[in-house]
């Protein structure tokens, strides 16, 4: 019980974690991919694609539980609470 209560307040006063580039760069290429897939019209576009990219932004988060990867990226839409 101590043990859980430890790490539940470790990780409430802990700073974000330090992103490595490499992973930063995999996750925007991956939201990317994604983008044109879903919106083909973007696909012959890249001012229109980073624009797209930049709007949904990517924020990233350590893993809350043992099923969770170290680092989830999480992307947020403008306006959502």
């Amino acid at each position: 019980m101590k043990s859980g209560l430890i790490q539940f307040i470790k990780r409430a006063f802990s700073r974000e974690p330090e992103l490595h580039p490499v992973e930063r760069g995999m996750a925007r290429r991956w939201i990317k991919q994604r983008l044109v897939t879903v919106f083909p019209e973007l696909r012959n576009n890249p001012v229109a694609l980073e624009r797209a990219y930049r709007t949904l932004g990517l924020e990233a988060r350590a893993g809350m539980g043992p099923d969770e990867a170290e680092t989830v990226f999480e992307m947020s839409i403008p306006g959502d609470n």
